[in-house]
This record gives C-alpha cells, sequence and structure tokens, in this order.
C-alpha cells in the first residue's frame, strides 16, 4: 500500500529549526541522523511515529546558513486546536506572524500563516 511519508526542506540551522517545529508547534522529533560523509544531518519532526503519520524531514547541509525560497513552493499546513493561542506562542517566541487568525475568505474555516525560523509558510488551521 502506497502512503505519503514526508516533506524534506532545507534549513539553516537544525537546532533552531527542531526548536521551532517541536516547541512551538508541538512536534516531537523523531530520529536524527548525521552523515559526515555527505556533509548533511537530518532531523524527522512530526505529531506521531512514521509508520502511521507523515512527517518533516529537516535536512541541514553543512557550512549552509539560508536558501532561497524561489516561488514554487506554497506552505505546509498544520491543524491546531487554537489558531489565536498558537499564533500568540510563535509571536512571544520572536517568530513572524504573516496573517492574523480569522476566517479564510468566503468561508468560516480559522486559519492563520507564520513563517518557520528559513522563512517557511505555515498555515494554522483551526480544528474542533
Amino acid at each position: 500500500m502506497s502512503r505519503f511519508l514526508h516533506t524534506m526542506i532545507r534549513v539553516g540551522d537544525l537546532e533552531r529549526s527542531v526548536n521551532f517545529y517541536t516547541k512551538l508547534l508541538g512536534m516531537k522529533e523523531l530520529r536524527r541522523r548525521d552523515v559526515p560523509d555527505g556533509k548533511y544531518t537530518l532531523a524527522f519532526v512530526g505529531y506521531g511515529d512514521e509508520d502511521s503519520n507523515a512527517v518533516i524531514e529537516l535536512t541541514y547541509n553543512y557550512g549552509v546558513t539560508s536558501y532561497e525560497q524561489g516561488s514554487a513552493f506554497g506552505h505546509l499546513a498544520v491543524g491546531v486546536p487554537d489558531v489565536a493561542a498558537a499564533c500568540e506562542k510563535v509571536r512571544g517566541a520572536g517568530g513572524k506572524v504573516t496573517r492574523e487568525a480569522g476566517p479564510v475568505k468566503f468561508g468560516t474555516t480559522i486559519i492563520a500563516f507564520v513563517e518557520d525560523p528559513d522563512g517557511y509558510k505555515i498555515e494554522l488551521i483551526q480544528r474542533g
């Protein structure tokens, strides 16, 4: 059976990114793999084990501190119980909220957008 496993994003500071996803968005670091010969380290974060949940693979390439975002990537989406509270948590830690919590245009679902430390956009979607 096929299923979605993970999304990989490149990050400029692995610890900073792991802290953002775990401390601010409530994910867990599931595993980490350092590959000195390849000059990179991978950290997998998510809300549940990889056997039954899609996760994010954070890739740190030794010595690379930033990346161009380009115009093709849109955003990651995360369901949270309280979008406004999640925004305040991100903002309180010095993070960037790019769209405040409120109903989606032409609808009633509460959403917001924040950015991770590398500028990746994350849509927060309120889930009951």
